[in-house]
C-alpha cells in the first residue's frame, strides 16, 4: 500500500461492512486461505485475528474501504468469522466522492478492473467482500508467485499485472479445466523477456 500513513488508528470492524477496492479475487487463493484457517487451533485463530490487521481508508458516509487482504477477508467470512481488526490509514470521509476516488487512484489504493481485465467505473466496485468476482488468472498469478515464477514485490496490485499478462498467453478454458497444466505453462512464460516489464520478473534480459 502506497501513500502517507497519517491518522493511523486500529479499530474492530464487521467484515460484512467492509467495502472492497477491487472487483475480483482468485478463488484458488481464497480456498487455500480457508484450508489454512481450518488447520489452526482455537488459540492460533484468536492470535491471528488480533495481530492480522486489514489496512483501510475511511471514506464517504463513514464507510471503511479495505485496500488489501481481500482474499483473506472473503476466506474468513466463508469460515464464519464476523469481526476483524482494521488499521485506518487515512480519514478521507470529508471529501466529495469524486475527489475521494481521485485520491484513492492517486495513491494506488483502488483497482476497478473486471475478470476480463476491462476497467470499470467505481460504481461497479462490490458493496461487500462476498460480492467479489472470481478471476482465474488472478489465481494463476498468485500460485505462480508462490512457486517462484516471480518475486514478491511492493508494487500495488502486482498479481493483477501478472494476471493480465497471463490472460493474453493462456486460454481461459485451460486455466479452468486443468489448472496444473496452465500453471506449468505460466511458469515457463514467467521468465520470458517479454515479461520483463512486470514487477518481480526474474528472467534474463535479451542480448544486444
Amino acid at each position: 500500500m502506497n501513500g502517507p500513513t497519517t491518522d493511523v488508528r486500529l479499530i474492530s470492524a464487521e467484515l460484512e461492512a467492509l467495502r472492497p477496492t477491487q472487483i475480483t479475487v482468485g478463488y484458488h487463493e481464497v480456498r487455500a486461505k480457508r484450508a489454512h484457517w481450518r488447520s489452526l487451533g482455537k488459540k492460533a485463530r484468536g492470535e491471528a485475528i488480533a495481530t492480522h490487521w486489514f489496512p483501510a481508508v475511511l471514506g464517504p458516509d463513514g464507510r471503511h474501504f479495505v485496500v488489501d487482504h481481500h482474499h483473506l477477508g472473503l476466506a474468513l467470512i466463508e469460515e464464519g468469522v464476523s469481526e476483524v481488526q482494521i488499521m485506518v490509514q487515512r480519514d478521507l470521509s470529508w471529501l466529495d466522492p469524486l475527489i475521494f476516488w481521485r485520491m484513492m487512484e492517486h495513491y494506488q489504493w483502488v483497482h476497478p478492473f473486471g475478470p476480463d481485465g476491462t476497467r470499470h467505473d467505481y460504481a461497479r466496485l462490490p458493496q461487500k467482500l462476498t460480492e467479489l468476482v472470481d478471476d482465474p488468472y488472478r489465481s494463476l498469478a498468485g500460485e505462480l508467485r508462490r512457486l517462484g515464477g516471480y518475486a514478491k514485490d511492493m508494487t500495488p496490485f502486482s498479481e493483477f499485472l501478472w494476471a493480465d499478462y497471463l490472460r493474453s498467453k493462456i486460454a481461459e478454458k485451460r486455466v479452468r479445466k486443468d489448472f496444473d497444466k496452465a500453471l506449468a505453462q505460466a511458469l515457463a512464460l514467467s521468465h520470458d523477456a517479454e515479461a520483463r516489464y512486470l514487477p518481480g520478473w526474474s528472467g534474463e534480459w535479451p542480448a544486444g
